[in-house]
C-alpha cells in the first residue's frame, strides 16, 4: 500500500516541480565579490561563537529550563572572548518551540548571564534557520551603524516541550474566572467531566499549511530524487564517523563544558555521536513512510537540545577593542519556495545565488558546512545542485552550478550526528565554517540550511586575514 502511495506522489511531485514559481529571494542589486570592500570600511565580523554541548532529548539536561542553555552559552561566551557585559549593544536569540514562562528568552537569558539590564534583546525563529536570522538581524544592525556589537544565538529544548490542553478544557478554564454563580460554576464543572475536554494537544514537527511531518516530506524528497536507503546510510555514517574524528582531535573548539545541577559528571561531549555499521543501520525500520519510506532514526537528525551564541562586531570597533576577528561575514540571502514538494530544497536554491551575489564560483569555495536535516535531505539537494534539467526548468539558470564536493563538505560532522537543536543550529554552522577555514587555510566558506515552510539560507564567509 505505501508503495503504491509512493508511486502516487512522485507524479505529482514532477509535475509541481514543472509548475513552480521563482522563490522569494532577498536580492542584492548588482552582485560584488565578496572581498570588495577595504579593512574597517563597512565590514561585519565573527569574533567568535560557542555552544553548550548538543544533546538528545531526555538526557542530562532533562531537568534544566530553555533559558539555562541559554544563559550558559552566554556565560560561555562572555568567558571565552572577555567581552565587558556593558559594550554590548543588543542580543538577538532564536528559538522555535518557545517557552511560555520566558517568552523572550534572549532578554532573560541576556540577564540571566550578566549582561546589562540596559542592552535590548528580542527572540526571533524561522524554523531550523533561527540563529541564522538572528546573526543577520545584527549583521544588518551593525551594517546600518545602529550598532558595533551584537551577541547572537539560539536555543532549543526538546525535553520538556509545551502540551496544551484541549481547547475545550481550555475554554473552561477561562470561563471559570467569570463564574460567579454557583450555577454557572456547576454548568462548567458538568463540561469538565467530559473526557473529550481532557485529551491533550501534544506538540508535533510538522507543517501547519500542509500537516506533514518533515519526516514525510524528507522521505518523498529522496523517493523523487531517487536517493537509496544505502546512499542515505552511507552519507549518516560518513557524518558520525566525521564527527567521532573531530571530537577526538579536539576540533569542535566552540563546545563549551557544562556542569549540569544534580548530574555528577561535567558534559563535554555530544551524546548523539553513534559510530554504527551498514550492517546494524540497514536493520532499522522505516520512521515514516511504512514499510517502504528510506528515512530511519539512523538516517535522520534527532531531537536536540543546546544552545549557541556568538559575538559579531564591526571590524573597527572590533580591531579598537584589541580583537583578532575569525571571519568576515559576507553576503547572505533567504529563498522560499513551495512547502508542500520543496520543504527541504532550499539549500539549492540558495547556493548558485549566493554565489553570484558574492561574485564567486563554486570553485572559490574551501569550505562547505550544510544542515543535514536527513541524510536524503542533503543528497537530493546535492542532486539538485548538480542537474541540468533542474537548474534550467526550476531555478532559472541557463546550466547547473554544481554541487559542492564531499571532500570539502561538513568535514566535522553535521546535524546527523551532532544534533540540531532548531533554534541553535545556525550559529553553529557559522562558527564551523570560520574554524575549518582557519584550521584548513581556506579563504571563503559557504554555508546554507533548509527550513520548515519551505525556506532556505546560505552566507558566504571568509577568513579574517592572519
Amino acid at each position: 500500500m505505501a508503495a503504491l502511495q509512493l508511486s502516487k506522489v512522485l507524479p505529482v511531485f514532477q509535475q509541481n516541480l514543472r509548475c513552480l514559481c521563482t522563490s522569494s529571494v532577498h536580492h542584492a542589486a548588482q552582485a560584488k565579490p565578496a572581498a570588495a570592500k577595504k579593512p574597517g570600511v563597512g565590514n561585519v565580523v565573527l569574533v567568535d561563537g560557542v555552544r553548550t554541548p548538543f544533546l538528545m532529548a531526555g538526557t542530562q539536561y532533562k531537568k534544566l529550563m530553555p533559558h539555562d542553555l541559554a544563559r550558559h552559552s552566554l556565560k560561555g561566551l562572555i568567558e571565552r572572548t572577555g567581552i565587558p557585559t556593558d559594550t554590548v549593544d543588543y542580543i538577538v536569540y532564536g528559538t522555535v518551540i518557545m517557552e511560555v514562562k520566558t517568552s523572550n528568552i534572549a532578554r532573560e537569558a541576556a540577564l540571566g548571564a550578566g549582561f546589562s539590564n540596559r542592552i535590548p534583546a528580542h527572540t526571533v525563529t524561522q524554523a531550523c534557520i533561527s540563529s541564522n536570522q538572528a546573526i543577520t538581524t545584527g549583521v544588518s544592525l551593525i551594517a546600518s551603524g545602529q550598532c558595533d556589537a551584537v551577541v547572537a544565538g539560539g536555543v532549543e529544548f526538546m525535553s520538556d516541550v509545551p502540551i496544551r490542553h484541549s481547547r475545550k478544557m481550555r475554554n473552561i478554564m477561562l470561563a471559570s474566572t467569570k463564574a460567579k454563580t454557583l450555577p454557572a460554576k456547576l454548568q462548567l464543572i458538568g463540561q469538565a467531566l467530559s473526557p473529550s475536554a481532557w485529551v491533550p494537544e501534544l506538540p508535533a514537527v510538522a507543517e501547519f499549511s500542509t500537516n506533514e511531518t518533515m519526516g514525510h516530506s524528507g522521505d518523498r524528497l529522496a523517493a523523487a530524487f531517487k536517493i537509496s536507503r544505502q546512499e542515505q546510510d552511507e552519507f549518516a555514517m560518513r557524518s558520525h564517523k566525521l564527527a567521532d574524528e573531530a571530537t577526538n582531535k579536539g576540533l569542535l573548539s566552540d563546545r563549551l563544558d557544562y556542569k549540569v545541577p544534580g548530574v555528577m559528571e561535567t558534559v563535554t561531549r555530544d551524546n548523539g555521536i553513534r559510530v554504527s555499521s551498514m550492517d546494524k543501520m540497514a536493520k532499522l525500520k522505516p520512521a515514516f513512510i511504512k514499510p517502504h519510506g528510506t528515512v530511519t532514526a539512523a538516517n535522520a537528525s534527532f531531537l536536540t537540545d543546546g544552545a549557541s551564541a556568538c559575538l559579531i562586531m564591526s571590524e573597527e570597533k572590533a580591531l579598537a577593542m584589541g580583537y583578532k576577528p575569525k571571519a568576515y561575514l559576507r553576503e547572505y540571502l533567504y529563498v522560499a519556495q513551495d512547502p508542500k514538494d520543496q520543504l527541504l530544497l532550499g539549500p539549492a536554491y540558495a547556493t548558485p545565488r549566493v554565489l553570484k551575489k558574492a561574485g564567486l564560483t563554486l570553485n572559490d569555495i574551501s569550505v562547505f558546512e550544510y544542515h543535514e536535516a536527513f541524510a536524503g535531505q542533503i543528497l537530493a539537494n546535492m542532486k539538485a545542485l548538480d542537474s541540468d534539467h533542474f537548474a534550467t526548468s526550476y531555478m532559472g539558470l541557463s546550466e547547473k552550478p554544481g554541487a559542492p564536493p564531499l571532500d570539502k563538505l561538513n568535514l566535522w560532522g553535521g546535524s546527523l550526528s551532532l544534533g540540531h537543536p532548531f533554534g541553535a543550529t545556525g550559529v553553529r554552522l557559522v562558527t564551523t565554517a570560520a574554524n575549518r577555514l582557519i584550521k584548513e587555510d581556506g579563504r571563503f566558506a559557504l554555508l546554507a540550511a533548509c527550513a520548515a515552510g519551505g525556506h532556505g539560507h546560505a552566507m558566504i564567509v571568509e577568513r579574517y586575514p592572519s
